[in-house]
């Protein structure tokens, strides 16, 4: 069993309202039991070519599809079905308010790696506030920026780090579990990102906080979702950012 395996059969079924491909996001729109609920996740883009196989086979009729098989796209190959697969799980995932605090990720991770050593898998806007705000800060990132090692110095430095911060994005790469290995057993793991299921199944991985989004205005978020939005403006259209723990926020 993967993770994909124990997380696709909690979802519940329902109907497959809209499908949203954007430049930098894709969103899937879903009905459960009479409601609307959306999810989100980044567009992971192919290299185009003009004839070839297409980015997306069923482009047109991806509303047509069964949720749940919707959902099982994350097992794709193609990259930009992964991100449509991806945001079709957010879509189905319950909403848990009680679970969830109102909290951004560098919040926490400034919070729980005062005076520690954090790795940080992916580059993020707060990196230059959070280096000051723990005791040391190591990016990771795939295309590294200044100050940031390469993704593959991972080996090197998570199993050392006492908190591990991990992109929503490895779950897409299908790189989430090989870092998951390297970490220590006592290291606090964190995934965080707009792409981060907010899903208790991720707990059972070792998984302690999780730091996701929750679409709160449907419409507005689709619109510019639609028309090339970075996620600062998905954001303002109406989106939450959430922090879910395994043990709870009492």
């Amino acid at each position: 069993m993967s993770l994909w395996d124990d997380l696709l059969i909690t979802l519940p079924d329902g109907d497959v309202l809209q499908v949203q491909i954007g430049l930098h996001w894709t969103a899937v729109v879903v009905e459960l039991e009479g409601k609307r609920a959306c999810g989100l996740a980044s567009t992971l883009s192919a290299v185009h070519e003009h004839h070839g196989e297409p980015d997306v086979p069923e482009a047109g009729h991806l509303e047509d599809l069964p949720v749940l098989e919707l959902a099982a796209l994350v097992r794709s190959k193609k990259s930009t079905m992964v991100s449509v697969g991806m945001a079709a799980i957010n879509a189905l995932l319950p909403h848990q308010p009680k679970a969830w605090v109102d909290q951004n990720a560098e919040e926490l991770i400034a919070r729980q790696g005062d005076g520690k050593r954090v790795a940080l898998v992916g580059h993020f806007p707060f990196v230059p506030r959070l280096r000051t705000q723990v005791g040391e800060l190591i990016v990771l990132e795939n295309n590294p920026n200044a100050g940031d090692l390469p993704a593959s110095a991972a080996l090197d430095i998570i199993p050392s780090a006492e908190v591990v911060a991990i992109t929503g994005m490895t779950l897409l790469n299908n790189t989430f579990e090989d870092i998951l290995a390297l970490c220590k057993s006592q290291s606090q793991i964190i995934v965080l990102g707009p792409s981060t299921p907010l899903s208790p199944i991720l707990f059972d991985y070792g998984v302690k906080w999780l730091c996701g989004s929750v679409v709160t205005d449907i419409d507005p978020v689709i619109r510019a979702v639609g028309q090339g939005a970075n996620f600062r403006q998905v954001h303002r259209a109406g989106v939450c950012l959430v922090c879910m723990s395994r043990g709870g926020f009492a």
